[in-house]
């Protein structure tokens, strides 16, 4: 039997949620994710956590609770989103290049009671990256789909000099929060 829904696509959610001994379904949530106007990168990412639980709960049998979770990456204000090219990646990664950038990662529980929510946000220092190695990595396929253009659980990972806060955060679900908001909904987290 399934303890919760997962309102995400993501296999890095499923991996971790596997990893804490989570049983659950996989609803994925089809919303705009669309920022709005005067929302900062801490709103956006816990609205749409939110919005993601919410909708998958609107849609069941509201016998589960269910788990939305939302992910962005900030530099200098900027929202660090999937490249469109490489000369987007290259951009995004060289910016980051010998300087901090913000993982913000958003959890968001709803069941009967209603909707709780909690945010994580990490740093991320990258070391000074070349050119030759920002193309290296592109070629590789791996920043192709990912938001800042990097993978920290991949072959980014060798471009993270220190991170401070959640590495399951910035892989896509802080796993303390998480904790903290399924024990609050009576779900066994070891």
């Amino acid at each position: 039997m399934t303890e919760i829904i997962l309102a995400s696509a993501s296999p890095r959610r499923r991996e971790l949620l596997d990893q804490i001994g989570i049983r659950y379904d996989v609803k994925v949530a089809d919303v705009d994710e669309s920022s709005v106007a005067g929302e900062s990168a801490d709103e956006m990412v816990v609205r749409l956590a939110a919005l993601k639980a919410e909708t998958i709960w609107q849609a069941s049998d509201k016998t589960r609770p269910v788990l939305g979770s939302d992910t962005l990456g900030e530099l200098q204000g900027q929202l660090l989103v999937k490249p469109v090219d490489f000369a987007h990646a290259h951009e995004m990664l060289s910016a980051m290049s010998g300087a901090w950038h913000r993982i913000l990662s958003a959890v968001a529980v709803r069941n009967e009671h209603g909707m709780n929510t909690a945010l994580s946000e990490s740093k991320v220092w990258f070391r000074h990256l070349s050119d030759e190695e920002i193309k290296q990595y592109w070629n590789s396929g791996e920043p192709q789909d990912k938001a800042g253009s990097y993978a920290i659980q991949g072959l980014g990972a060798v471009f993270v000099e220190r991170i401070e806060g959640s590495y399951s955060g910035i892989m896509g679900l802080p796993l303390f929060e998480t904790g903290q908001l399924l024990r609050k909904v009576s779900v066994s987290v070891t």
